[in-house]
């Protein structure tokens, strides 16, 4: 799995655009100390692979570990000669906040790899459950404070409110996902995200390439960041291929928890005539659309497609039929807890936004045409 990363509020523009000296003055003399993010880009390395090599800690090749450790003599950085003490390891106890984690295997798969990577650093994880949507008096639980962890991982949380309120803990934080209405730099946190918008228009692009012109996207937009991402790189392909999509065939608009399938339904009965395909912002919605066709009967052309997102087996009625994206849980969470752990060392560090990489299975008629 492929990770690209920059710090906000801006991109990198050069190998040492990133330098945040720390300047005092000694006797007249400026001293400059030089960061982490400073010897990972002399090294051509993450900082995450620098905090390995300088901790001792597998995961690193010989290669890499090489160059790290030469580029940190160079500059005076002293090397541990062994990994951390055993009993220093298992007091680091880390949390994630997540809610509703039984809604999809989708979450607990990531949470199992989270812990089964933190453990092998003889570090723990404490589960925090929050709310699918603030109600009024909802507090943060007690145990979510520096006292009792050292950093959290946010999951699943897609309420603006709650989302601030986690964005208010002073400890150090990861997000996966946030949602539109809250801007990054709200987040006080590193944000991790899908890579969807390149996904989902290089589908769009597949499926406009094969005559199917008139299509529409299913998904709430404004309910999280990789929704809106997906949405933008469907309007991309039609952009670049010099076309407009008809926004009578979208449904973009808020779909409650609890009634997807009877809003997609309501919006299905009342176009006229069907479009050529849809691009579902996920495997569970492209489940609804097509148990639509499957209760009530309704003819579609033959070349009628329907596309997905997550790469699911929760839902047997698109599993391993449609077009979609699969996501790597098993990278993801080690990789989560990587950037947890590397967070709690060097809470001052910049916010960093990481996109992961994806990568789309063609299936049926897309995939003959690639």
């Amino acid at each position: 799995m492929l990770m690209y990363t920059w710090k906000y509020p801006a991109r990198p523009s050069g190998p040492f655009a990133r330098r945040r000296a720390l300047q005092k003055h000694k006797g007249g003399v400026i001293v400059q100390k030089l960061t982490m993010q400073d010897l990972a880009d002399m090294a051509g390395v993450s900082r995450i692979t620098v905090w390995k090599v300088l901790n001792n800690r597998p995961g690193v090749s010989s290669a890499v570990r090489d160059r790290v450790c030469k580029a940190a003599i160079e500059c005076g950085i002293p090397l541990r000669d062994a990994p951390a003490p055993e009993g220093e390891s298992k007091k680091r106890v880390f949390a994630v906040a997540v809610a509703r984690p039984e809604s999809s295997t989708f979450w607990m798969q990531i949470i199992h790899h989270l812990a089964q990577e933190l453990s092998r650093f003889g570090a723990g994880l404490m589960y925090i459950y929050m709310p699918a949507a603030y109600q009024s008096g909802f507090v943060l639980p007690s145990s979510l404070s520096p006292a009792e962890i050292q950093a959290f991982v946010a999951l699943n949380v897609y309420d603006a409110t709650l989302l601030r309120m986690l964005s208010g803990c002073k400890m150090p934080k990861v997000f996966l996902d946030t949602v539109p209405a809250l801007p990054v730099s709200a987040l006080q946190g590193d944000l991790v995200l899908l890579e969807g918008r390149t996904r989902t228009r290089e589908i769009t692009k597949s499926l406009l390439a094969s005559g199917r012109a008139r299509l529409g996207f299913i998904g709430d937009v404004n309910y999280s960041q990789t929704n809106c991402d997906r949405y933008k790189g469907f309007l991309d392909a039609y952009k670049e291929a010099g076309l407009m999509s008809d926004p009578a065939l979208s449904l973009t608009e808020h779909l409650d928890l609890h009634s997807h399938y009877e809003q997609i339904r309501r919006f299905l009965d009342a176009l006229p005539a069907l479009p050529d395909g849809f691009v579902c912002a996920s495997d569970f919605i492209a489940s609804f659309v097509r148990r639509y066709f499957e209760e009530t009967g309704r003819k579609v052309d033959a070349r009628f497609l329907i596309t997905g997102f997550d790469d699911s087996r929760e839902y047997p009625n698109v599993s391993g039929q449609i077009t979609t994206v699969n996501v790597a849980t098993e990278e993801l969470g080690k990789m989560l807890a990587r950037k947890l752990m590397y967070r709690a060392d060097y809470p001052d560090a910049p916010f960093e936004v990481s996109y992961v990489s994806t990568q789309i299975l063609y299936r049926g008629p897309l995939k003959k045409a690639q």
